[in-house]
């Protein structure tokens, strides 16, 4: 008896596993459509197609003047109003780290629901923040939800949330091993063979899940090429300069956040904040959305260093400008944008002296190296890059030695980093 009770209880757990990998990836693939959706219908591109071959930052570019303004402009009044309505009248939303850490405080359906819902419909509006922290919560949300119908212990639940938020991110960006990484390094901060097992699982499967309606793309597209032997040495010199930008970035977009106030003052704050995109993209299309855009001209090199510092200064100013608004979303492909942008014009005055590698080179390595130290998940930085853009083995040491640089000196600036 002792040993089937046994077996049953390593069923129902595994059972535990697949069903929150399939469920955050539907999710993922769902939440994924309505982005596509509402791109296309408020820019007015690809409108016969929800997944199609026209980049956001072709869409917004094609747009007209006022079609921009009224799109960008909308998604700041639903965000306003949106995210003070919901404080004002929905349930106390739970965070995934509150979840994971007190696996008793379950996040509410509800306003985890309408939470993910508002990120994703003013990131297609425009707003210059990640899409990466909705899918993250619906999967975290189901991964509770499936472990206590089926009557886990504490730990358990536990688990299975960390791994439903790692799931979701693995199935927005197609990215299965740092879905995984996510799990262990930034949630769980633990490893054990049952953690990765149910990590590696849940994410895998959400990944495909979302294939199935969302392609099997890369997210960026980059051409690797032979790297001079002077590029080890930019990566070991750039990563703490690049760490200390990161540290700045950190206080800054967290200072933005805390000055939030959940009354009147945050849809009048998100449409100033918004307006104000609205505006600049009529120059600058690169601005809206998150990323994703800036950061492919980077690795393609179509940016040179005047447009990139004009773009990394405007690009930072509307993302501190929509939180201060009280907007919600992620900061990982922003993050990757920063640094991206701020790696181009490290790697200026570095080719005047040692010439040679190519400026998207520069970027990847770079951008990889603050988005590790900015979010604090160096595995998962360099996993996630790999995954997004297919690189060659022989980046592997520059963007682990870049992105070791960084990480150590952002912790040591945090007052974290034990000797």
């Amino acid at each position: 008896m002792k040993y089937l009770a046994g077996n049953v209880s390593y069923l129902i757990r595994l059972v535990a596993v697949i069903t929150t990998g399939l469920a955050a990836g539907l999710a993922g693939m769902a939440l994924g459509l309505i982005l596509h959706a509402v791109q296309h219908y408020a820019f007015g591109y690809s409108l016969t197609h929800v997944i199609g071959t026209v980049s956001f930052l072709q869409g917004v570019s094609d747009s007209s003047f006022v079609r921009r303004i009224a799109a960008i402009v909308t998604g700041g009044v639903i965000a306003g109003f949106g995210w003070w309505l919901l404080g004002r009248y929905g349930q106390p939303r739970v965070s995934i780290k509150d979840a994971v850490s007190v696996p008793s405080r379950a996040m509410p359906p509800g306003t985890t629901t309408l939470h993910a819902l508002l990120q994703i419909v003013t990131v297609a509006l425009g707003s210059p923040l990640g899409r990466e922290v909705a899918p993250r919560e619906m999967g975290a949300l189901a991964g509770g939800v499936i472990a206590r119908r089926l009557g886990l212990i504490e730990d358990e639940v536990r688990i299975l949330i960390a791994c439903g938020a790692g799931a979701g991110l693995a199935a927005v960006y197609n990215v299965p091993l740092a879905g995984a990484l996510f799990s262990l390094e930034v949630l769980l901060i633990a490893f054990s063979w049952e953690k990765a097992f149910a990590a590696v699982v849940t994410s895998a499967l959400a990944a495909w899940i979302a294939t199935l309606g969302l392609g099997n793309e890369s997210q960026y597209h980059f051409l690797s090429v032979a790297l001079p032997h002077t590029f080890i040495l930019w990566a070991c010199l750039a990563g703490p300069l690049l760490g200390l930008a990161a540290w700045g970035f950190r206080i800054i977009t967290g200072k933005a956040r805390a000055g939030v106030k959940s009354n009147w003052q945050m849809p009048v704050i998100c449409l100033i904040a918004f307006t104000m995109l609205a505006l600049l993209s009529l120059y600058y299309p690169q601005l809206p959305g998150n990323g994703k855009g800036p950061m492919q001209m980077a690795i393609s090199d179509e940016l040179d260093y005047r447009h990139a510092a004009v773009l990394l200064g405007l690009k930072l100013l509307v993302i501190l400008a929509v939180l201060r608004g009280g907007a919600e979303g992620g900061l990982l492909t922003p993050a990757l944008a920063v640094g991206g942008l701020l790696s181009l014009l490290l790697c200026v005055g570095w080719q005047i002296i040692f010439p040679g590698g190519n400026a998207p080179s520069f970027a990847l390595v770079g951008g990889a190296a603050f988005l590790a130290a900015s979010m604090q998940m160096p595995l998962t930085a360099v996993v996630l890059v790999m995954e997004f853009t297919q690189m060659e083995h022989s980046y592997f040491v520059p963007v682990l030695l870049c992105t070791a640089g960084s990480y150590l000196t952002c912790r040591i600036l945090d007052g974290k980093y034990q000797y």
